[in-house]
């Protein structure tokens, strides 16, 4: 999966930062950031579409791209696997309608055959992955984006209590008069109330960067 390579870079440059801060051990913590290197020039490589400018979701056994446009690549942005160009074009086709159904990014793009709004991993939209993809996206520098995501979910809890379920349906937001809940979403839920906190951090960081 697309995300897991950019969790495993951005892990490796975090161990290096300990190995040269904490552990001292400068020859260790180079050598990490070399394959650091190295896995953003494969990933890019191996995972970047050209014609849809937008990386794959997956490489099947035989190293071929699956070409679905999910918002795993949302969780690039934060991670930093991508370059800052490709990281805010990609930031920037998140927010596009077939992806935002104006209260969160959808896990697929609708439109897509796989895509469905009723299901879990292929058309609902889930508060703690667009969390992800706020701090990415603030990371990015790509302020509007942040508050659009942030200002969905803000107005998607007004009609749950306040308190971020699970999962939403991937529905438009202007074909229903609210968020239509997900079938056996958990409220409350561990992921989706992180999703407030980091909101408020990816907004503090957008208008840092900002000013």
């Amino acid at each position: 999966m697309s995300e897991a390579q950019g969790y495993a870079y951005d892990a490796l440059l975090r161990t290096a930062g300990l190995a040269e801060d904490i552990w001292r051990d400068e020859p260790y913590a180079r050598r990490l950031r070399e394959t650091a290197a190295r896995l953003r020039d494969r990933f890019t490589a191996d995972f970047w579409m050209p014609e849809a400018d937008f990386p794959a979701l997956a490489l099947d056994g035989a190293g071929r791209q699956a070409d679905t446009l999910a918002s795993d690549a949302g969780h690039l942005l934060w991670s930093g696997i991508l370059d800052t160009e490709r990281s805010r074009r990609v930031g920037r086709r998140l927010l596009e309608p077939d992806f935002f159904s104006g209260w969160a990014i959808r896990t697929l793009a609708a439109g897509q055959r796989p895509y469905h709004p009723l299901s879990y991993h292929r058309g609902s939209a889930w508060p703690h992955d667009n969390a992800v993809i706020a701090l990415g996206l603030a990371r990015q520098g790509l302020t509007a984006e942040v508050r659009t995501v942030a200002g969905g979910l803000v107005a998607a809890a007004a009609h749950h209590g306040h308190r971020l379920p699970e999962v939403l349906v991937g529905y438009d937001r202007p074909a229903t008069a609210g968020p239509v809940p997900y079938p056996h979403s958990c409220s409350p839920q561990a992921w989706a109330a992180a999703t407030p906190p980091a909101l408020r951090t990816a907004l503090e960081q957008a208008e840092r960067a900002r000013r």
